[in-house]
């Protein structure tokens, strides 16, 4: 049977007009904040409680889908996420915002979990790569239009929430027409998510999925208030974070088949040494596009190698339980990059954005470096 079933399309369809949204909001909310004349620590907390609330929604998400289905979840999280962006149109603020962002992320979260636990629950041990390929490639896909929509359309507060708002609901319209079945989820959710966080052999995944939300945590929220501060408008601000995200999209598929011919470890350590050299590029001031492709190349394509080694550990019924524990991890280190990044700018210079990023590559890499005797090939349960 085809991988490429009815519900499978549907869901990828779906979720690229959901990224869509997501990407123009993460781009330009940080860029409203600034212009409204907010210090840098406030754009970072608010860039934060976007994350914690991708935390809480990635912890309640397992009980929703083993109460309601996929489909309902799915629809549940996407009208969590509108009623989050027309919000922001009430009222201007610090405060309100900050309350607005972390439903957001609550919504957000839950479609992530929704969407990849759906996914793991359609494939087997020999598609379900190019599954998470698909997901990752769509994801990035809508990530890049998003940039690019920024830079040919009104930047407006007032004139942005509606359509985007409007585009979230059409999300929500493809799986009305095609059911997700949840196959094993009972079996699934009965898994301790947290059990999954204590299994040794995964550590290096789970670690993996930390760093990779520091850095693009750090990327997604504090670049574009790097680049503004550059005096690059918010129209060319979208195109450079449209590159960035598009060197995600171009070395998605070959690190993906570079990590099952050569073993996932030695591909992290490449991937984690480019994350530092692009960042140190940064800091040079000098060619910044191919800088920021090399960044963009190595740290977007981070998180799926790093879930697809700790997925490799689990069995089949255990899948769902490890995804959630692995986009929690991410969620951490999504909600401590900002936040601590944000500080260190804030205090002392907008470079530490990149010194930041580029430290905690290291810490990985070290890391890497002391894991010795991985099979080059490791098996998949089925």
């Amino acid at each position: 049977m085809s991988v490429w079933t009815r519900p499978v399309l549907f869901l990828l369809c779906g979720l690229l007009l959901l990224t869509l949204a997501i990407a123009v909001m993460n781009t330009l909310v940080p860029l409203w904040l600034a212009h409204d004349q907010l210090p840098t620590w406030q754009v970072g907390m608010v860039s934060s409680s976007y994350f914690t609330g991708n935390l809480l929604g990635t912890l309640i998400t397992g009980l929703l889908v083993k109460k309601l289905g996929f489909n309902r979840s799915y629809w549940l999280a996407s009208l969590i996420f509108a009623v989050a962006c027309a919000g922001l149109g009430l009222a201007v603020g610090f405060w309100s915002w900050l309350m607005w962002r972390f439903v957001a992320g609550i919504g957000c979260a839950m479609i992530w979990v929704v969407v990849e636990s759906a996914l793991m629950c359609s494939g087997t041990s020999r598609n379900r790569g190019r599954l998470l390929a698909a997901y990752m490639m769509v994801y990035y896909m809508g990530t890049v239009a998003g940039q690019l929509l920024i830079s040919k359309v009104s930047t407006e507060l007032l004139s942005v929430l509606p359509w985007v708002t409007a585009l979230v609901l059409a999300g929500m319209l493809p799986l009305l027409f095609a059911r997700i079945l949840s196959g094993h989820g009972e079996h699934q959710a009965a898994t301790p998510m947290w059990s999954m966080l204590r299994l040794r052999q995964a550590r290096l995944g789970v670690n993996g999925c930390i760093i990779s939300g520091i850095v693009l945590g750090s990327l997604y929220g504090l670049m574009p208030l790097w680049l503004n501060h550059q005096g690059i408008s918010d129209a060319h601000i979208g195109f450079w974070m449209a590159v960035m995200v598009s060197a995600g999209i171009v070395g998605q598929w070959p690190i993906g088949r570079l990590s099952e011919r050569y073993g996932r470890l030695l591909v992290l350590r490449v991937q984690v040494f480019v994350v530092i050299l692009g960042a140190l590029a940064m800091l040079s001031n000098a060619a910044m596009g191919p800088s920021l492709f090399i960044l963009g190349a190595a740290g977007f394509t981070l998180y799926p190698v790093a879930m697809a080694w700790a997925c490799e550990k689990v069995e089949h019924h255990q899948l769902v339980a490890m995804n959630q524990a692995l986009l929690l991890s991410y969620t951490l280190g999504s909600l401590a990059g900002p936040s601590l990044t944000s500080m260190l700018m804030e205090r002392y210079s907008d470079n530490l954005l990149f010194i930041t990023i580029a430290s905690v590559a290291f810490v990985y890499l070290m890391m890497l470096l002391r894991k010795a005797g991985h099979h080059p090939t490791p098996v998949a349960h089925a």
